[in-house]
């Protein structure tokens, strides 16, 4: 009963880190595109920075929902493989996500 709950959970919780992401890609296409066809003058790489920075603030709570995902997940089978394989997972999207936060904090601090 409990393993099919946590099957669920980490089910729910993936779904939500793939709407998040989903959403991100949409909101970031929809924005270029206004921005490609918009009759105002704006400063296209100030703009498109700005796009830049929304979609890397959704990429980078994607995937932190998936780390999160993954290590309910490991709760679900124990093995030492899957242990093995989630930390590998785990660990490169951990990489992924400071990286993008690097880069995110780096677009804040000049005024993006």
């Amino acid at each position: 009963m409990v393993h099919k709950v946590l099957e669920a959970v980490v089910l729910t919780v993936s779904g939500l880190g793939t709407v998040v992401v989903i959403w991100g890609v949409a909101q970031a296409i929809t924005s270029f595109v206004a921005m490609k066809f918009t009759s105002e003058k704006k400063d296209a790489v100030s703009e498109s920075e700005h796009i830049r920075q929304r979609l890397g603030a959704h990429l980078l709570l994607g995937l932190e929902i998936f780390i999160a995902a993954d290590i309910i997940s490991s709760a679900v089978s124990p093995s030492w493989e899957k242990v093995g394989i989630l930390v590998s997972v785990v660990g490169v999207r951990t990489v992924l996500s400071y990286f993008l936060r690097m880069e995110l904090k780096q677009g804040v601090r000049e005024g993006h």
